[in-house]
Formats: structure tokens, sequence, C-alpha cells
């Protein structure tokens, strides 16, 4: 069976930048700080095993990721580190979770309850990991009560069916220029920290927004790093960020077909690009079935350098741009990206689609082949 990548279209993954994003978090936060790696989403569409690989690699302590496959992804390649399920977990699989060593999150007694029912009824063997999570303001998951969630910890250091591993919390605004909710919730959850006698292993309150732009708040000894590890800014262009994060993905594909199209003729689906002069028009092999958005109609890519404009609607598996002249089948065409002097950034993705950086970048799918440089 032959595989590998047989279409010239792919994404290119520094890892040597990401380790470097990692280190310059790390050196900006006290000397005993810790880094989970968000690798969530598929490490945010830029590959979650070998990005998890290398976050170690940079200092990273362990990783989060989103739902509990994942975290079994990441055991099955043979990483045994803190993995922490930030979304909620059914009750019936967390035993799932005690026997792969994974850690788990809960924002209720009631759930508590039902798995020390299920542990003691099975006679599960291992103890479950948990982080406690507080809800301050996000309104997602958590506990919104101090003393629901002392009696938590409570259930946590009474039965050896747990271990109380972490509490955490989430900014909801953290990347606004505006701190007046930000200190809202920073106040509500020092009041969870004050009220225990013992913190956990594990107290995250910061992400990337709160590493970057309230580091003399973090009142936490770890800290999540999710958008800005990947070298992009959680405020999008609202905000300018200190730490020189490098992007680490570029998209990138060739020219598989050029022709010359005559003034007056028609281009895609609906006819909605029409020359107005005789041009030169080439196809490149990616789509919205890609992840490319089709809303990208009327968007740019980078060819020898310069701007090209995508020439009526972009198609399920490939796209059309305008030429300033002839080039050749197989010529480079940067997508997201640096080419010559200039650069297309996710932010400019985003902005065009009307989206955010982070929606841009997860939905590259696993069409697009990764390619790693380290």
């Amino acid at each position: 069976m032959i595989s590998g990548r047989l279409r010239n279209t792919e994404y290119v993954i520094n890892l040597r930048a990401l380790g470097e994003n990692i280190q310059a978090q790390k050196a900006a936060l006290p000397a005993d700080s810790k880094i989970l790696a968000v690798v969530k989403a598929n490490a945010y569409g830029h590959g979650l095993v070998p990005v998890a690989q290398a976050a170690l690699r940079a200092g990273a302590t362990g990783m989060c990721v989103a739902i509990l496959d994942e975290a079994l992804e990441l055991r099955d390649s043979g990483l045994d580190v803190i993995t922490l399920v930030l979304g909620i977990t059914p009750v019936e699989e967390a035993n799932v979770a005690a026997e792969a060593g994974v850690s788990l999150t809960v924002g209720s007694l009631d759930w508590l309850t039902k798995y020390h029912q299920f542990a003691r009824q099975f006679n599960w063997k291992k103890p479950l990991k948990i982080h406690l999570a507080v809800d301050t303001g996000m309104g997602r998951i958590g506990f919104t009560n101090v003393a629901e969630f002392n009696q938590a910890v409570k259930i946590l250091r009474r039965y050896p069916e747990f271990e109380f591993e972490g509490m955490f919390t989430h900014f909801a605004t953290a990347d606004s220029a505006d701190h007046t909710y930000f200190d809202r919730q920073y106040a509500r959850w020092q009041k969870f920290i004050e009220s225990l006698d013992e913190l956990p292993p594990y107290t995250h309150m910061a992400n990337s927004a709160t590493g970057l732009w309230h580091r003399d708040q973090i009142t936490a000894n770890t800290i999540r790093m999710g958008l800005s590890m990947y070298g992009y800014n959680p405020s999008g262009t609202d905000l300018p960020e200190d730490l020189h994060l490098q992007p680490v993905g570029t998209l990138r594909s060739s020219i598989s077909f050029v022709k010359k199209l005559a003034a007056g003729e028609s281009v895609s689906y609906g006819a909605t690009y029409t020359a107005e002069h005789d041009e030169w028009l080439a196809t490149v092999p990616i789509g919205y079935a890609d992840g490319y958005p089709r809303c990208m109609t009327g968007f740019k890519v980078l060819v020898d350098g310069q701007y090209c404009p995508i020439a009526g609607r972009v198609c399920m598996d490939q796209m059309m741009v305008r030429l300033p002249k002839y080039y050749p089948v197989d010529t480079p065409v940067i997508l997201m990206g640096r080419s010559g002097d200039l650069t297309i950034t996710a932010e400019e993705m985003a902005d065009q689609a009307q989206t955010i950086n982070y929606e841009i970048l997860t939905n590259f799918n696993n069409r697009i082949h990764r390619t790693y440089h380290y």
C-alpha cells in the first residue's frame, strides 16, 4: 500500500519555534512555574503527538486536552506525564481515565458522589486524579460557591478513590484592554484559594492571555499555554504582546494548473469573478474540504513574494488565483506564512473570515499533510 504525501499541499510546522515560544513564556514567569501545554483539537491543528513531544522537550511539565480520547491518544504514544482533560467526562467513563493515570476536571459535588459510588460498587483499584474547576465568571463549568467547593475538597481528601491533584479557573476577558471583568474574576479566584489550608500540587488560573498581559497577578504555580505556544496573539491584533512569539505553522501548496483567461471569461461557481483583461490564472489544490474556508473568496495568497488575489469562489478541493504573469506548474503558493518580504497571517485570514485566529488554525484538517521541522 502506498502511503505518505501524494498531494503537493502541506502544513509545515516549525517545532523549534514552538519550543522557543515556551521558553520565552517560562523566562517571563517565576522560576518554579510549571507549564501545561494545551494540545486539544489536534494541538490547535498542528498535530497532537508531535507537538506534545516537542513541548516536553522545551520544558513543559504536562498536557491539557479537551476530551478523554485525546488524552488516551497521548498515552498510546508513550507520553506518561500529567495530562488533564479540561472538559467534563461522563462519570461512567471516568475509570478509563483512572486506569490510564489521566487527570479529570470536576465541577460539581454530584459528579464526585456518583463516581465514589461506582468506584466502591465495582471495586476500582486506581485513584482518580482530580482538578476542581472554579467558575469565577466564564459561566461554562465549575464551582461557583466556596462552601460547596470546600465540601468537594473534603471528599477528595477523605476517600482513597480520589487524588486531589489540582484546581483552576479560566478568564473570559484576559485578552481585553478593559480589566474590569478580569479583576472581578480574579477577586473570586482569590476567595477560593484563601479558603484552603493547603493547596493541591497544581493550581492554574493563567491561560495564554493571562500569561501575556497579567503576569503580575498570577497567584498559581502553573500556566496553561495554548494559542501563544503556537506563536499567535490571543487578542488578534487588539493588544501587543511582549514575548516576541513566532508563528509555528506555514500553509503552503503549489500551482497544479495554469492557463490564460480571456477578457470576459468567468471563473468558479456562480461565475462571480469575470476577467476584465486577458490574464494568467492558476489553480491551487486546496479548498474548504481541507479547512481553508469558502469565505476566503476575495482574499489573497503569495506567489513568488507577491500578493495574488483569489479569483472566484473557493471550491471544495481547489481554488483559483490571478497571477501577475505566467508561472509554471509546481510553483510554490503560500496561503499562510511568508514569501519574500511579505506575510499572510492567521489574524488577516481571521479578519477576512470574520472570525478569530483560533478557528482558522483548528479548521485545517488531516487531509492536509503535516511536515515537521525540528
